[in-house]
């Protein structure tokens, strides 16, 4: 955990107003509402006087680059291979808010995981927890770079931690391994080429030019955070539910492409992925079997090129026509 003032990221709004007015945020509209919370925590909230920030391991106990070598299987982000973070850690947030205002009379809170316009990663270096690395994630030297971070605002007045200063030196490893090229510079990320932002965010197809260097991801992407070589400082995650389910380690593109609507809701119920839809999701498993130089998935492909769904039909066409 870390402590900051709200007002210790003058400089954030600029760099958000900057992203947004270049188009980078793609369809991710929400991101360009509310921008003067969202660059301003002070703003979000005036009675707030400090900003606790948490970081919580949920470091994988696998190479999540090793999976990218089996070309039938797919390639789940390490975050979304068990139970949906946003409700484990405001849950502990809670509990912590709890205790504050029972040692602080008359204290207030408020806890934020990813649900109101907060930029926990700009606060998180001012809080002294680590410093946001040339992938734009936040890196530290105790933990590496798999954590979760949670925000608790309150009322009371804290002594603020040291801010954490950029320690990346030379080091390309993040830049380099992105299929997509998705960082135009070192410290900026074009959420419009990242694997993430396609899998999960953007709706439609996707521009075909970009299909063939998805790979086997079908939801997110850790390509950048596990070439980092801090990780060597990565602590164990403690958090069982966090700890990756067997059949999501690295599942049969098979499997997944021919699961129903309600077959895919019973199978990622409690997890984030539920949250893209079914249709998205086969969406993405199409493009990777496309990308699977396997034969014996073409029929599982041509299964889906009348799909009611056009951009599930397009990505089945597109998988097809590659595979043959």
């Amino acid at each position: 955990m870390g402590i900051c003032r709200p007002d210790a990221i003058p400089q954030a709004s600029n760099r958000l107003n900057t992203y947004v007015d270049e188009g980078r945020h793609g369809q991710m509209g929400w991101m360009a509402e509310r921008m003067a919370w969202r660059g301003s925590p002070e703003a979000l909230w005036p009675e707030a006087r400090s900003v606790i920030m948490l970081a919580e391991v949920y470091s994988p106990d696998h190479d999540p680059l090793e999976t990218l070598k089996l070309r039938d299987r797919a390639v789940i982000s390490v975050y979304a291979q068990n139970r949906d973070y946003h409700d484990i850690v405001k849950k502990r947030l809670k509990r912590v808010g709890r205790w504050l205002i029972d040692q602080a009379e008359g204290a207030e809170i408020k806890v934020f995981v990813d649900t109101a316009p907060v930029m926990e990663k700009p606060l998180a270096q001012a809080a002294g927890l680590g410093w946001q690395g040339k992938h734009t994630n936040i890196l530290s030297r105790d933990l590496g770079n798999w954590f979760f971070l949670g925000a608790i605002f309150t009322t009371v007045e804290l002594d603020p931690d040291t801010a954490q200063t950029e320690n990346c030196g030379t080091c390309r490893a993040c830049l380099d391994v992105c299929p997509t090229d998705a960082f135009p510079a070192p410290f900026q990320l074009d959420a419009r080429r990242c694997i993430s932002y396609l899998t999960i965010e953007h709706k439609g197809p996707i521009d075909e030019d970009l299909r063939g260097k998805l790979g086997n991801h079908i939801y997110g992407c850790d390509d950048c955070l596990a070439v980092c070589p801090w990780n060597k400082f990565a602590q164990n995650a403690t958090e069982l539910r966090y700890a990756a389910r067997d059949d999501l380690r690295a599942p049969a593109l098979a499997e997944l492409v021919a699961l129903n609507d309600v077959e895919f809701r019973a199978k990622f119920s409690g997890s984030p992925i539920k949250r893209i839809g079914r249709d998205r999701f086969i969406r993405n498993v199409l493009y990777a079997i496309g990308n699977s130089a396997t034969p014996a998935l073409i029929e599982a492909a041509r299964a889906h090129t009348n799909d009611p769904d056009p951009t599930i039909a397009d990505a089945a066409r597109w998988a097809v026509e590659r595979l043959t």
